[in-house]
């Protein structure tokens, strides 16, 4: 059985100043260096010496997350643009309530998937899910059972949507609100060849380090 293990970056600056994530490059802060190591811990647990491959968006915040957890099973980090957080255009690094105030409501009908925010430069929902959907795929079809996927909260939401199958034109209205440093356990059943997702959203590791 393949077993993907879709990790949330840990805590990044940009959630401590209050400013907008998006490609904004921000760092782990140190409670989040602490916790992308307690991830490495949980997840070397459980994989133990099995072969694993851990790949990540190439954004700071994910790929410093992804190399402690590289350590733990001596491989290298494959980074992948693709994997990247939605991009918010010129409102990536600012604050938040800069965007809060320039935001274009989401719409409850129509084309919710090509709904532009507003500020100058973002990325649309349509080519958030048409990168990660192909992303995903190639992630799956390499010939390693156990693969550590590190992204980014909102991705890493249509990461699970591509995983189940749920159809692009559909991924617009399914959400699953991820935290920072959470992990998710996503499994292929090789004898009814369905994709489940085995644990959503973990947390407790982290608990004693709030």
């Amino acid at each position: 059985m393949k077993r993907i293990y879709l990790v949330t970056h840990a805590e990044a600056q940009h959630h401590v100043d209050g400013v907008v994530g998006g490609w904004y490059d921000s760092e782990l802060t140190g409670r989040g260096r602490l916790q992308a190591e307690r991830i490495g811990e949980v997840l070397a647990s459980r994989i133990r010496s099995q072969a694993v491959e851990v790949h990540s968006s190439d954004l700071r915040r994910a790929r410093q997350t992804a190399e402690r957890i590289a350590r733990r099973f001596s491989v290298r980090v494959r980074a992948d643009a693709r994997l990247r957080e939605r991009s918010n255009g010129e409102a990536d690094g600012r604050p938040q309530a800069w965007l809060d105030e320039r935001r274009i409501p989401l719409p409850e009908y129509g084309d919710r998937l090509g709904h532009h925010d507003g500020p100058a430069g973002a990325e649309t929902r349509l080519a958030l899910v048409e990168r990660l959907y192909p992303a995903l795929d190639d992630i799956i079809d390499r010939p390693v059972d156990n693969q550590i996927v590190v992204s980014h909260g909102s991705a890493s939401s249509y990461l699970i949507a591509a995983w189940i199958g749920m159809p692009m034109v559909s991924s617009d209205r399914g959400f699953f609100p991820l935290k920072s440093g959470s992990i998710t356990t996503l499994v292929r059943n090789d004898t009814h060849f369905s994709h489940q997702v085995v644990t959503l959203n973990e947390t407790q590791h982290l608990q004693d380090l709030a």
